[in-house]
């Protein structure tokens, strides 16, 4: 019988240190999402927790990131009284955080350069693409079942809150890309 021992105590402190990390990038899109508030005609608002969506997946991979990601952006809603959001935001910031991370490897891929930001804010793009259009398709939903509208009059309304998503997406993907370097040197 083979001793698996070691590899054993290896892969539980692995999966100790990833959930931690994961934890911990949880609590920070948490508060990156409450932090700092700028309101959107939308009964929405914007806010830098996007960065750290996003971090989640380039740092955790797609399983553990997503999770991170849709927790934390889940729990934000919750504590501020976004209630119906709460399980559409856990599916797209999980989402979000997911693709980033395989956009991420892919244009790794392409782009060897270890210093060349481009993957990350290729990544970060396409990653927030998804935010976006979850959003616009929920919020069509939304309006048309909940307020029982149409589907035509929930989509001019939720047209409203694609300027604000994507500039939200913007501001998360400058924030991956100025953190990403400094996070990646720390984890070394």
């Amino acid at each position: 019988m083979k001793n698996t021992s070691i590899s054993t105590k290896t892969n539980a402190t692995e999966t100790t240190h990833t959930l931690i990390i994961a934890s911990l990038m949880a609590a920070l899109t948490c508060v990156g999402t409450m932090i700092i508030k700028v309101p959107t005609p939308t009964n929405g608002y914007i806010h830098p927790g996007d960065g750290f969506v996003l971090l989640s997946g380039l740092l955790l991979g797609p399983i553990w990131g997503g999770l991170a990601a849709g927790i934390g952006s889940a729990l934000s809603d919750l504590i501020g009284g976004y209630f119906i959001y709460v399980p559409a935001t856990f599916v797209i910031k999980a989402l979000t955080a997911f693709v980033g991370y395989f956009v991420f490897v892919f244009m790794k891929k392409v782009i060897s350069s270890k210093t060349n930001p481009a993957p990350v804010i290729i990544s970060g793009i396409t990653g927030e693409a998804v935010m976006v259009a979850g959003y616009f398709l929920f919020e069509i939903f939304m309006l048309a079942t909940v307020n029982g509208s149409s589907v035509q009059a929930g989509f001019v309304a939720a047209t409203a809150g694609l300027i604000p998503n994507i500039i939200q997406g913007v501001f998360g993907v400058i924030i991956s890309t100025v953190l990403y370097p400094l996070l990646t040197k720390l984890s070394r």
